[in-house]
């Protein structure tokens, strides 16, 4: 179950996210959406998800060995006797050894990209036009009582995955987030 606010500054809209986190919700539950890119913290200070940069080193490191094994491994592999100088050249194998790495870690930083965006999107996400016009979208997602929820290491109970509003059945929860939208400013308030 997913709510969105829709907000046209961004008082209103941080106003919201504290509204949202005194009514028990975790800031975990509060994505915002906007088209305007502002700093990192300015509405929502949840840790963001970490995959971005682990994708982009992984294709890093796999294009630098696969760059190396091919240099080296053609040399190898059909080697050219030249006198006295090395079958693997260093300056061969480290000229392709970097192109491949660069290679891979542009591929991996666009697959870390769509990642990130959750692109393509498997399942239809609750979205607001407005807010690439400029509007301030607050996300909510609640779990319902009885939901399973996987949490992440460290979390001695569930009330630290899914807030104390958990136990609400989703109908209180939905009135609960519409007050605190409407006393924030909200233009208006869509639910899934």
């Amino acid at each position: 179950m997913e709510a969105i606010g829709i907000f046209t500054d961004l008082k209103s809209a941080a106003s919201a996210v504290d509204g949202l986190i005194r009514a028990g919700f975790l800031e975990s539950q509060i994505t915002s959406l906007t088209s305007v890119p502002y700093p990192a913290g300015a509405l929502v200070r949840a840790e963001p998800r970490g995959w971005f940069r682990w994708v982009s080193l992984a294709g890093a490191v796999t294009g630098a060995l696969a760059g190396f094994a091919l240099a080296a491994g053609t040399a190898w592999l059909y080697p050219v006797r030249t006198g006295a100088k090395p079958i693997i050249a260093l300056f061969p194998t480290g000229i392709v050894t970097f192109e491949v790495t660069m290679l891979f870690a542009l591929i991996g930083t666009m697959v870390g990209m769509f990642l990130e965006m959750r692109l393509p999107a498997l399942s239809p996400r609750l979205y607001d036009p407005g807010i690439g016009d400029g509007l301030i979208g607050i996300s909510l997602t609640m779990c319902g009582p009885g939901e399973v929820v996987v949490c992440g290491a460290g979390r001695e109970g569930i009330e630290h995955c899914i807030g104390s509003m958990s136990h609400l059945p989703l109908a209180e929860q939905k009135l609960r987030v519409a007050e605190v939208m409407r006393e924030a400013g909200a233009l208006r308030t869509v639910m899934e």
